[in-house]
């Protein structure tokens, strides 16, 4: 029972609270329509910067370990530093991300005139939508030297300073004029997007499993959606779902979801399914157009370069062991002059006697079946064997019987986004494909393993990775006069969720640091190669591009 002098001299403690509570939601109220008037009328939900996803020791059994990847802990420490990338400090608003109109650059104490082997350095300024200076870094910048005239260009670094300045250090190769070019590829805003969704297990790409048994007049077909089973949660989907399919050696595990009258072994059929966008409304206007993929402005100045007597390249010949410097090489009239080697241009002919002998396996994507279609263009003599397989798909094989030389090609295993129908049988892992090799002299081993990759965790690709090395040290042990050439990954001028340009950085980066340390590994970096020239980037490179990439190809398996 409660007394009335306790009822009264609660009274005001009741009236206080309700003081508070107006006075809160009128602030609250102020503040919503701030919001809206800063940012035109619409209301923008607060962004919240995800933060790193940390990977957890053998200890735990909730989510992917670093034992369960193939790698110790201390290389999972360094590949994070590698690929490590700013954060914002702050939540954002759509007007307080970065902006390609108002962000700039400038030449550092631009000279009257520099000589051939001197350098220049750009200054590259990130402001908002409010012309305000950003604080931190993580933008996502490309940038280039070029000579329209003289097909020249050369790619340029771009430094983060991590307080929204980010520097260029060009080299200026060629003599004759040039121009500086600056690209906003994402804002810090977008690649942290970006990350949140890739460190997920959300499925942001679906494939299809085709079923089918009996004859073909009477034959029982089913199409249903497949997927990695990977992720925090071991799987894309719930409960008892799916039939499994193990591959013995890598481990990887595929899912289908269960047919409804045909039984898990009728499996026959792959093909790319469905894309899945996670992105809110808040998040898809950060990826619009008009903030994605666009020039900045700068300094439109000339820089004029003078011959010198300096000499610039290098002499030595091509071989495994060598780093990549930044930059590679450049281009001139359309050739690739090389820094990192001795590259040559080879006629058709000389490419005949460079592979005479030899046995090239050529694995991966769609880019390394154009280096097929080139030699296939290119080789004299060499023809394409019919295997009934599809003509883009693969397996492919070509021969050339005077010079007894044999090119083949095949996708990496799934997941593989092809739009075209595949036997799932012919799709090998790369690992289990080079453990099926001899080896020796006349074995030329290229594989690429990167733009099918950017859809899935990066977990995933370092475990993958880690499986393709263990296979290819054991080929150098038992045939170390083996020609093993591992092809980066090259720019595409994809700016989406599903597959962006950042995505294909850091599959790089994690590539080449694991192969760091293994004698007898060429990696032939092309992301400069595709980044810097005047062609429209394309996840298919244009033929002259491809040209250059075969050119230092053969200069590595036949060096001058």
């Amino acid at each position: 029972m409660v007394m009335p002098s306790t009822q009264k001299s609660n009274a005001p403690v009741c009236r206080l609270r309700q003081y508070v509570l107006l006075l809160a939601c009128f602030l609250w109220t102020s503040f919503c329509l701030a919001l809206w008037t800063i940012n035109g009328g619409t209301y923008i939900k607060p962004f919240q910067p995800p933060r790193p996803k940390s990977v957890l020791r053998n200890n735990s059994s909730s989510i992917i370990s670093v034992s369960d990847m193939g790698i110790s802990d201390e290389e999972w420490d360094s590949l994070q530093k590698a690929i490590d990338w700013p954060i914002p400090d702050q939540n954002s608003y759509l007007n307080q991300s970065t902006s390609p109109v108002h962000s700039s650059f400038s030449i550092v104490g631009l000279k009257e005139s520099y000589k051939v082997g001197e350098k220049i350095s750009v200054t590259i300024t990130a402001r908002d939508h409010n012309k305000n200076l950003k604080r931190y870094g993580g933008d996502f910048f490309k940038a280039k030297l070029f000579n329209s005239e003289l097909k020249a260009s050369v790619f340029g670094e771009v430094v983060d300073h991590r307080n929204g300045t980010y520097s260029v250090a060009f080299l200026l190769p060629w003599e004759g004029q040039a121009h500086v070019f600056v690209r906003l590829e994402h804002s810090s805003e977008v690649v942290q997007i970006i990350k949140k969704y890739w460190d997920s297990s959300f499925p942001r790409t679906h494939f299809n499993g085709h079923f089918g048994s009996g004859p073909s007049k009477t034959r029982i077909s089913e199409v249903v959606e497949c997927n990695l089973k990977w992720g925090p949660d071991g799987s894309w989907k719930k409960g008892d779902c799916c039939c499994e399919y193990k591959d013995i050696k890598t481990g990887t595990v595929w899912q289908c979801e269960k047919p409804k009258t045909l039984s898990c072994d009728k499996l026959v059929h792959h093909s790319s399914g469905r894309l899945e966008s996670p992105l809110n409304l808040f998040e898809q206007q950060l990826f619009a157009k008009k903030l994605t993929n666009v020039a900045i402005s700068g300094d439109k100045k000339i820089i004029n370069v003078l011959s010198s007597t300096a000499a610039i390249g290098t002499v030595e010949k091509c071989r495994s062991g060598l780093r990549t410097p930044v930059p590679a090489g450049f281009y001139a009239k359309d050739v690739w002059k090389s820094f990192v080697c001795n590259t040559r241009q080879f006629s058709p002919a000389q490419m005949g006697n460079c592979l005479k002998n030899k046995i090239v396996y050529i694995m991966g994507d769609s880019t390394t079946r154009q280096w097929f279609e080139y030699f296939e263009r290119k080789v004299p003599g060499i023809k394409r064997m019919y295997l009934h397989t599809d003509s883009k798909n693969g397996p492919l094989m070509a021969v050339e019987l005077k010079n007894n030389i044999i090119i083949h090609w095949r996708p990496h295993g799934v997941p593989l986004r092809f739009g075209r129908v595949t036997p799932i049988t012919e799709l090998h892992y790369i690992s289990n494909e080079i453990d099926e090799i001899a080896g020796g002299p006349h074995a030329v081993i290229v594989f690429t393993y990167c733009a099918h990759l950017a859809f899935h965790p990066i977990t995933f690709y370092v475990f993958q990775v880690a499986k393709i090395r263990q296979s290819v040290i054991a080929l150098l042990s038992r045939a170390p006069d083996t020609t093993v050439v591992i092809k980066s990954g090259n720019t595409a001028g994809m700016k989406d969720i599903f597959l962006s340009d950042w995505h294909t950085l850091q599959l790089n980066t994690v590539m080449r640091e694991m192969f760091n340390d293994i004698d007898g590994v060429i990696f032939f970096d092309v992301w400069q190669m595709t980044s810097c020239h005047y062609l429209v980037e394309n996840i298919h490179p244009g033929p002259v591009i491809i040209a250059n990439e075969i050119d230092m190809f053969l200069s590595y398996v036949c060096p001058s």
